[in-house]
């Protein structure tokens, strides 16, 4: 996401995909199961998405809008890019989308210009408001979770079954683990059984990244200790206090709000702000670590190199 409004909008649907109960993919058929050769050898899709509807199409859609940038940037790295005719305001990687018609974004979505793109399907993130009118409209819509760890594999999935290519989606899935597991592998060795407790300020407020989001997953990964508890949710609204109370070894932040800690009553006690343990990420690898896509292995190893380097 690009800015505070991006990430702020992004928040939210994640917040509100928190509170929605539905099973995600995991756990029925895989979706490249569901495909089905047709006797005339192209492949109808038939496949379940998260939010319980069924997509049925005669072979692979050929004009695709993305609204989420976690999802633009998987259909790329899948090789598909060339099939994208609209996304988000947000999306911009790689730099080919950002010519693309932009339908908004995942408060405001541009339902008329969607429309008039003529989609095989438009594929966005699960409980966004906009897709029961557009359904109601007659465009296919296909929805994927974006809350966990696993959801990145799971969107990749179910991303490449529908668009036909299943065995891109596998290496793609194989890839971005061995890059994961490679940066774990090499912060763990860097931290020498150290176990420092951390803070990730996914947005001012402050939210915070909480053990249960994708992001948490990535830190525990690391063998760090999150300061935020379970309970409190994916990415709760914390008390300014709360980090006060629990003052972490390190604080993961965006460099635009680096340089305010000080200024946050109490902040300029915690340990990390008085003995520079902060990271603080540029708005460019701040994108890679807060969408849950395809490069979500750089921003995990952004993540590693600062914690080895900063972690008492």
């Amino acid at each position: 996401m690009r800015g505070r409004t991006a990430l702020g909008a992004w928040l939210r649907l994640i917040v509100g995909c928190a509170a929605i109960a539905g099973a995600p993919i995991a756990g029925r058929p895989s979706a490249a199961a569901q495909i089905t050769a047709a006797p005339n050898g192209a492949a109808p899709i038939v496949l379940e998405d998260a939010a319980h509807h069924t997509l049925r199409l005669d072979h692979p859609p050929q004009r695709v809008v993305t609204l989420l940038p976690s999802i633009t940037e998987t259909v790329c790295a899948l090789g598909e890019g060339a099939r994208l005719v609209g996304t988000d305001r947000y999306s911009n990687w790689p730099a080919m989308v950002q010519k693309l018609p932009k339908a908004g974004g995942l408060d405001d979505a541009d339902i008329e210009l969607i429309v008039s793109l003529q989609p095989d399907v438009v594929i966005l993130a699960h409980a966004a408001r906009i897709t029961e009118r557009l359904r109601e409209l007659g465009v296919v819509t296909f929805d994927v979770e974006t809350r966990t760890y696993e959801d990145i594999a799971r969107s990749v999935t179910a991303i490449g079954a529908v668009l036909g290519v299943p065995n891109q989606a596998i290496k793609l899935n194989r890839d971005i683990e061995r890059s994961v597991n490679d940066a774990a592998v090499g912060a763990r060795l860097a931290l020498s059984g150290r176990t420092p407790s951390v803070y990730y300020e996914v947005d001012r407020g402050p939210y915070a990244a909480g053990p249960q989001s994708f992001i948490g997953e990535m830190l525990a990964r690391l063998g760090t200790r999150n300061i935020v508890t379970a309970e409190l949710g994916p990415f709760p609204k914390l008390n300014p206090e709360y980090v006060v109370r629990h003052d972490p070894d390190v604080i993961f932040i965006s460099a635009t709000d680096a340089p305010e800690l000080k200024r946050r009553p109490g902040w300029d006690q915690l340990r990390a702000v008085r003995e520079h343990r902060v990271c603080a990420f540029d708005r460019d690898t701040t994108d890679t670590i807060v969408r849950p896509g395809p490069r979500v292995a750089e921003g995990f190893a952004a993540i590693a190199a600062c914690l080895g380097h900063v972690a008492p």
